[in-house]
C-alpha cells in the first residue's frame, strides 16, 4: 500500500451566495423550501450505530413562523437509548481511532463538497423551515460556515499532526496526537446548524467517537446533517444522534467511566450545571474529561463621538436584529454619546420601521420568528417588564404576536440606568437597550462597559479616533473574546476570526481554529534512543 506525507487541499472560505432577485440560486432555494414544506410529514429517527431507531413517543416538528404546520415528527428516546448510543460509540472507537488520519480527513472533505453542491439547498431550506432563518442567514450558517468548519478543520488537523519536537543526535523524539480515551458528548443549540454539526464533527475528525444530542427545536435540520455525514461515508457508530430529555442523557453519560469530554454550546446556566455534575462524578472516570463550552453573551456596541452615526446605527440594526437577535454574539446593549444620539436614533428608527416581517419563504422579510413558545414567552416577559419601569423607554417595537408564529417586533429600549436589567441579563431575542452617555465621560463609560455584565463574548467599538480605539481595546481587553473595530459584533468567519469568549461566556477554546481541535487529542511523547548506554557511570563520577 502506498504511503506518503499528504498535503490536504488548501482551505478557502466558501463564497456566500446572494440569492438576489432573478438568480438561479434564488429559484432553486425557493423550490427546495416549498418542496420540503409540502412533502408528507417526515419521521426522524435516532441514529445509533448502524440502526435508525424509532419509538412510540413522537414529537412534533413545526416551523416557528407557522406553528400550526406539521413538518413531521422525531422519535423521543429514553435512558436505554443513551446507553445504546454509548455502547455503539465505544464499539466503533478502536477501528475509527486507528484509521489513518488522511482517511478521516477525506470523509469530512467529501462532506464539505457535498454540502457545497447537492446538499446546499436542502440544508439551507431545512434551516429556514426549522429555525426560521431568512435565506441569507441560512446561507452564511448552514452552508458556508459548515463548509468552512469541515475544510479548515482538516487543515488545522494536519497543522497539529505536523507540529513535532526537535531531536538531538542519537535520539528521535516524536509526538503522537491520540484521540481521547472514551467517548465525547456533544450537546448543541438550535440557533446555528453549523455549530450543531461542528461540535460532534470536530471531535470525530481527531479520531474520537461521539454521542450527539441536538436541541429538540433543531432536529429537522440535524436529520439532514446525519444524511450528509452518511453520504460522505462516515462509519456507523462514530457519531450517534440521540433525541432524549437532557437530564436523562446526563444521568447516564456523566456517570459513565468512559466519558472523556463535553463539547457544548448553549446557556451559561446549563453549562455550569453540567460542569458541577462532571465534578461530582470525577472519581468515576478513567481520565479527567475535557470540558469545552461556548455559552451566553451580553454583547456590546460602543460608539465614540468621532464615529459616523450611520455606521453606528447600521452596526446596531444588523448586530441586534439579524436572526431575531438569537445569536450568542448579537448586540444586546449599546453606549452612544449624547452629541451623536439624535442622528443615530433617527437612523435606527428608520431602519426598524423599514423591516419586513414574516415567513422565510418571502425573501423580502428581514425579520422572522423566534424559535419556540418558551423563547417567545421569555422575550415577552422582558418587554412587559420594561413597560412597567420608569427608567427605561421603548422607542421602537415592543409588541408581539403568537397567533400564527412566534413573532416579536424588533425592540429598541433607551434607559437612563446603565445597570438596568436589560443592560445586564441575556435576552436572546430582538431587543437592544441603549444608554446615552455624556461625551466627556468616555473613559468612565469604558470601565462601565467592562464591569456591567458577567459575560465576555463579543463587543464592538466604532470610532475614527485611533487613540480612542487604542484606549477601548486596552480597557476592554477581557470584556470580549471577539472584539470588533468599526463593525458589528456578529459574523465571525472560520479561519479568520476564531470564535469564543471567557468569563460567563465559556472556556474560549475558539471554534474555527486549531485551538479547539487540540482539546480533542491526548498527546503522547515517544523518545527513541538509537544506541543505549551500557554503563550507569557518568563521567563526573571519575576520580
Amino acid at each position: 500500500m502506498p504511503k506518503g506525507v499528504f498535503q490536504v487541499p488548501q482551505a478557502i472560505n466558501e463564497p456566500v451566495r446572494s440569492y438576489a432577485t432573478g438568480t438561479k440560486d434564488r429559484d432553486d432555494l425557493l423550490n427546495a423550501y416549498r418542496a420540503m414544506y409540502n412533502q408528507a410529514p417526515i419521521d426522524v429517527p435516532m441514529y445509533i450505530g448502524s440502526e435508525q431507531i424509532r419509538t412510540n413517543d413522537k414529537r412534533t416538528m413545526s416551523p416557528p413562523h407557522e406553528h400550526g404546520k406539521v413538518l413531521g415528527h422525531f422519535n423521543y428516546g429514553d435512558a436505554t437509548h443513551v446507553q445504546k448510543a454509548i455502547d455503539a460509540a465505544l464499539e466503533a472507537r478502536q477501528k475509527w481511532a486507528s484509521l489513518a488520519w488522511e482517511q478521516r480527513a477525506a470523509i469530512f472533505l467529501k462532506a464539505a463538497d457535498l454540502l457545497a453542491g447537492p446538499f446546499r439547498m436542502k440544508m439551507n431550506a431545512a434551516t429556514m423551515l426549522a429555525q426560521s432563518k431568512n435565506a441569507f442567514q441560512a446561507e452564511i450558517d448552514a452552508a458556508c460556515e459548515l463548509i468552512d468548519f469541515l475544510r479548515f478543520n482538516v487543515a488545522f488537523m494536519q497543522q497539529i499532526y505536523r507540529d513535532q519536537p526537535g531531536s538531538q543526535p542519537g535520539i528521535w523524539n516524536r509526538l503522537e496526537y491520540r484521540p481521547l480515551e472514551g467517548f465525547v458528548f456533544a450537546l448543541t443549540p438550535f440557533n446555528f446548524t453549523a455549530i450543531a454539526a461542528n461540535l460532534p464533527a470536530a471531535a470525530a475528525m481527531m479520531g474520537n467517537v461521539v454521542v450527539w444530542k441536538p436541541a429538540d427545536s433543531q432536529v429537522y435540520s440535524a436529520h439532514v446533517i446525519m444524511e450528509l455525514f452518511q453520504a460522505a461515508g462516515l462509519p456507523d457508530g462514530v457519531i450517534n444522534m440521540i433525541t432524549v430529555d437532557g437530564p436523562v442523557a446526563g444521568d447516564i453519560i456523566f456517570k459513565h467511566p468512559d466519558f472523556a469530554g463535553l463539547h457544548f454550546t448553549g446557556s451559561t446556566g446549563v453549562f455550569k450545571h453540567l460542569w458541577k455534575e462532571i465534578g461530582t462524578n470525577i472519581d468515576r472516570y478513567k481520565t479527567y474529561p475535557r470540558i469545552v463550552g461556548e455559552t451566553g453573551g451580553k454583547d456590546f456596541v460602543v460608539a465614540h463621538s468621532s464615529a459616523h452615526p450611520h455606521e453606528v446605527a447600521t452596526a446596531i440594526s444588523r448586530g441586534a436584529f439579524e436572526f431575531q437577535g438569537q445569536k450568542c454574539s448579537a448586540a444586546s446593549r449599546a453606549y452612544i454619546p449624547a452629541s451623536m444620539w439624535p442622528a443615530v436614533k433617527e437612523r435606527i428608527l428608520t431602519d426598524v420601521k423599514s423591516f419586513k416581517k414574516g415567513s422565510p419563504e418571502d425573501f423580502g422579510n428581514f425579520i422572522n420568528a423566534v424559535i419556540d413558545r418558551r423563547a417567545f414567552d421569555k422575550i415577552k416577559g422582558f418587554i412587559d417588564y420594561i413597560k412597567t419601569q420608569k427608567d427605561a423607554e421603548i422607542i421602537a417595537g415592543g409588541s408581539y404576536d403568537d397567533s400564527v408564529g412566534y413573532f416579536v417586533e424588533p425592540t429598541v429600549v433607551v434607559t437612563s440606568n446603565p445597570k438596568f436589567r436589560t443592560m445586564c441579563e441575556e435576552i436572546f431575542g430582538p431587543v437592544i437597550t441603549i444608554f446615552v452617555y455624556e461625551d466627556d465621560n468616555w473613559a468612565d463609560m469604558l470601565h462601565l462597559v467592562n464591569n456591567t455584565s458577567e459575560y465576555a463574548l463579543t463587543g464592538a467599538i466604532l470610532s475614527r479616533d485611533r487613540y480612542a480605539i487604542d484606549q477601548a481595546t486596552r480597557v476592554l481587553e477581557n470584556a470580549a473574546g471577539n472584539f470588533y473595530i468599526n463593525d458589528k459584533p456578529t459574523g465571525a468567519v472560520v479561519g479568520q476570526q476564531p470564535f469564543g469568549g471567557a468569563r460567563g461566556s465559556g472556556t474560549n477554546d475558539k471554534a474555527g481554529s486549531y485551538l479547539n481541535l487540540l482539546r480533542w487529542v491526548s498527546p503522547r511523547t515517544i523518545k527513541e534512543t538509537f544506541v543505549p548506554p551500557v554503563d550507569y557511570r557518568y563521567p563526573f563520577l571519575g576520580e
